[in-house]
């Protein structure tokens, strides 16, 4: 007598098309979250989906990064502010955008290329001007949900003395802290090309 193919109590027989289509099910939910997981990177990345549902805060210094310049503290302090409050030059277009404009007071768009220049991160902040001798800046939208920072102009024997300063926060504990560790040497790294700039500039106007 021959043998059915009967399932074992033990272990149920399943056919070749049942395994594909969980195979197919498994790929498509694979594919799914590593779509969602792809997408949350990049909008923390580029600040498009910030994370701040105030839970696990912790934070961290930016700086302190001291720049002496070869130029009075009213123009250094006129090279940082006449792109916000004045007419932003058109080289400048690309890395600044300002939304809306005071007397004093701003809020800004500020675009640095990631990835190889491959995206745009955007962040989004108000700076106020207190002439001559500070600038503060505080972040509304980015890639994490607390920046705070400040630019100290000082006199000095050669010029100027410029000191930037500030305080970076995140959520969720150490997962949040190991993201702001990896934000943080990006940030600082932007912001020495930024005084660099401002060196530059004034030393120029300074000397012409």
């Amino acid at each position: 007598m021959s043998r059915s193919r009967t399932a074992s109590p033990w272990k149920p027989y399943r056919r070749p098309a049942d395994d594909r289509r969980t195979a197919a099910r498994i790929a498509a939910w694979t594919v799914g979250i590593g779509g969602v997981l792809g997408g949350a990177y990049l909008g923390l990345v580029t600040g498009a989906v910030p994370v701040d549902v105030g839970t696990g805060r912790r934070t961290r210094p930016l700086g302190p990064q001291t720049v002496d310049i070869a130029a009075p503290r009213e123009v250094v302090f006129d090279v940082v502010a006449q792109p916000y409050l004045g007419r932003t030059p058109r080289a400048m277009r690309e890395k600044l955008h300002v939304l809306e404009r005071g007397s004093d007071l701003v809020l800004a768009e500020h675009f640095t290329p990631v990835a190889g220049g491959r995206l745009r991160a955007i962040t989004v902040e108000t700076v106020r001007f207190s002439p001559p001798e500070r600038i503060d800046f505080r972040l509304v939208r980015g890639p994490v949900p607390q920046v705070t920072e400040s630019f100290v102009l000082s006199g000095h024997a050669s010029g100027t003395r410029l000191v930037y300063d500030g305080q970076m926060g995140t959520d969720l504990w150490r997962l949040g802290q190991w993201w702001g560790a990896a934000v943080a040497a990006r940030w600082e790294a932007t912001v020495a090309a930024s005084l660099a700039s401002v060196k530059e500039e004034a030393e120029r106007r300074a000397g012409s």
